[in-house]
């Protein structure tokens, strides 16, 4: 049984208590949820085809084929509206950032992975809106930082933990690199956004933050982070 299997767990917290069974809802908090999910939809779809600015709350109203009473009712504004759709991309994120690392073998891949994955997902035009060029000024940077931590800096705190206890990784301060490697991946996906040949940058960025996480290893390890013979 492969020792990721239970690294792998730091990952799936968040998506696997959406499977937890639960007592059947009411009629009315299913009319809310379904509200809600609505207007969160059809607010992703014009946020990350149009941008925050160029789309007003009517619009999000039309789409949902709600009125705008309706979507006052559920948010107090359009910033709001968003910080619900940018929680919805990043638990998107997430998920795809654990499938992409279901397979690894150590902690090392296992950050590789789930990094590359965020990365790939940048290249997707609706993500790049939403999360690199809008979500810093829309939400402030406080607020920004705070919803960005919450889905993964836990998970990678406790993979880097375990890799240095391991002898994987020489990490002394999980906590202060999780933050940096957050940082850079955000850095990342702002260089991607911009740059002429994405794809290109894409794999830039991918192979810088390998070979960083390389450089932390108590092993030598080629550029693709695979262990060379001792």
């Amino acid at each position: 049984m492969k020792r990721t299997r239970g690294l792998t767990a730091h990952y799936t917290d968040g998506v696997a208590k959406a499977n937890v069974p639960e007592q059947p809802p009411s009629l009315r908090a299913e009319q809310v949820r379904q509200t809600r999910a609505a207007l969160i939809g059809a607010a992703r779809r014009l946020f990350g085809k149009d941008g925050f600015a160029a789309t007003s709350v009517e619009d999000v109203a039309h789409a949902a084929r709600l009125t705008t009473g309706a979507l006052y009712h559920h948010f107090p504004n359009k910033t709001a509206l968003f910080e619900s759709v940018f929680e919805d991309v990043h638990a998107d994120l997430l998920a795809a950032s654990v499938e992409a690392a279901s397979g690894a073998h150590d902690e090392l891949e296992l950050l590789s992975l789930g990094f590359e994955a965020f990365l790939d997902a940048v290249l997707q035009p609706e993500v790049q809106q939403i999360i690199i060029t809008d979500a810093p000024a829309v939400l402030g940077l406080a607020r920004f930082t705070e919803l960005d931590e919450r889905y993964a800096f836990a998970a990678i705190t406790a993979t880097l933990a375990s890799a240095s206890a391991s002898g994987l990784l020489r990490v002394e301060d999980p906590d202060t690199l999780a933050r940096l490697l957050l940082g850079a991946l955000t850095r990342g996906g702002m260089l991607i956004a911009s740059a002429p040949r994405p794809r290109e940058t894409r794999d830039a960025v991918a192979k810088s933050i390998r070979a960083l996480l390389n450089g932390l290893s108590g092993a030598p390890r080629t550029s693709e982070g695979e262990a060379l013979p001792s």
